[in-house]
Parts: C-alpha cells; structure tokens; sequence
C-alpha cells in the first residue's frame, strides 16, 4: 500500500477534523466524495485544497483506504453501492455503533475493516480514539490505521465489545464536561467579569487539571484531597455534590449511552 491513496466519504465535521489530520500528516492524496451536498465538497475542496467528487463510486477502484464519515443510518445504503465496486481496500468507519461485525457482514468476504471512534477534540489534533480490528486487517493496514489515528491525536487498540462500552466515555464525555464547564462560566460571570473572560479561566483550570490528570502519577482521588484541605472550601463543594449523588448520575448518564447505542446503533 504504498500509495496511500484515501477516499473519504462524507464531509460533515468529523470528515473535516480527519481530513485536516490527514493533511497534517502529508498523506499522498485525499479525495472526498459524496453524492448529495456539493456546495459542502466546495467548502471542504477550498479550506482543504483536496480533490472532491459527487460520484464517488467511480473512484473505488483507485483508492487505497476507505473512510466511512457518514452518519449510522446512511452505512447500509453506502456499504451496498461499495460492495459492488470494492476489491480488497482497507474499509475505515467513525459511526457509532457500525462495529467491524456489521462492517465484514455488509462488505465482500475478506474484506479488511476497521471501526474507529474518535471525538469532536479531533479538530484540534486532541482526539482520544478507541479503535478495532477486523478479521482481515494486516499489519500492514494497522500501520495506516495507526498513521491515520497518530494525525488526530492519540489512539487505544480494543476488543469490540470495550469500544461499544467505552465509547460513550472518550466519545459523549466532552460532552458532559462542557455542561459542567457552562455552569462555571456562568457562575464566574456573576462576579462581573465578562463571557470571554469568565470562559477563559474556566478553560484553563479544565487544561491544567487535564494536565495533572495526565502527567502525574497520583490518581484522581489523591489529586482530589490535595486541592480539598481537610474542613475547607473544597471540600464543602465536594460534600454537595455527594449530597445529590454526583457520580451515580454520570454513572447513570454513561448507563443511558450504553443502553442507547446498543439498542440504536447511532
């Protein structure tokens, strides 16, 4: 595979945050294709500088990997009209819930997949992607499955069935520290600052506890006692958010995704 030649299908955000990892990581050629919405293949050919094309069914056979950036429900149809012109490429998909079991069931027999989940963060090169493998793949292909993931940030190679599980933590989790990073930033606009500046530091205390989160070797309970001093500021808020069971309600929001996703597939 020494072309590197990639299809992209799909131009949507995620597409977009791929394509620019991609482009950051020089990889050969990248031509993105959908059948449905030009005016988005403009804007994704002028801030990209790639090739684009509305008949991407034309241009299978010239590809080396094919990347599936369209949303759950659209993967039956397009996995129907790829199967007929396939032959042997690295099929990649970033939908939630199209797991290399429904991939290698709606693709030609031995057809190599992939099923990778990477988060909004990919934008930013920032990613946290969990990845699978299926039956197929090569040590080959996970060199450039593994180049491709390199391009949005850092990567973790699972089972199956831990991506379905943990998905809704790297994938829905920013999600959920937005909401609480609102609350704050609305909190610290009480005190009379601005939106920009409320947003600023409440950004950059998120940052720093990522940082210590993620270099220091203490785990988050300890890292916890040593900003909550015994009998003080802290550790009142702490004994609130005890008191309307804080973590059985991530714990439970994280059950809901779960569930969702299981019986959805989106």
């Amino acid at each position: 595979m020494s072309k590197e030649k990639i299809l992209m299908i799909g131009a949507g955000r995620m597409a977009q945050a791929i394509i620019n990892g991609l482009k950051q990581a020089d990889f050969s050629e990248i031509l993105v294709g959908n059948n449905t919405n030009s005016e988005r293949l403009e804007e994704v050919e002028a801030r990209f500088g790639v090739r684009t094309t509305n008949q991407w069914q034309n241009h299978v056979s010239d590809q080396d990997i094919i990347i599936l950036a369209v949303p759950p429900e659209a993967h039956e149809e397009v996995l129907t009209s790829l199967s007929e012109v396939i032959d042997g490429q690295l099929v990649l998909t970033v939908a939630a819930g199209i797991d290399v079991k429904y991939l290698e069931a709606h693709l030609p027999e031995q057809t190599p997949v992939s099923w990778l989940m990477p988060n909004t963060a990919a934008s930013k090169a920032e990613s946290m992607t969990l990845f699978t493998l299926g039956h197929y793949v090569t040590d080959e292909h996970e060199y450039y499955i593994e180049k491709i993931l390199f391009s949005i940030g850092q990567f973790k190679k699972l089972t199956e069935q831990q991506v379905h599980q943990i998905t809704p933590i790297t994938g829905s989790g920013p999600a959920f520290v937005y909401r609480f990073a609102d609350v704050l930033i609305k909190e610290v606009q009480k005190a009379g600052v601005t939106e920009v500046v409320a947003k600023q530091l409440v950004a950059q205390m998120v940052k720093g506890a990522s940082e210590m989160l993620t270099s220091d070797l203490k785990c988050p309970q300890d890292l916890m006692d040593e900003v909550a001093t015994p009998g003080g500021v802290t550790e009142k808020g702490l004994q609130v958010l005890d008191e309307h069971g804080f973590d059985q309600m991530i714990q439970e929001a994280i059950r809901q995704c779960v569930d969702f996703a299981s019986g959805n597939e989106d």
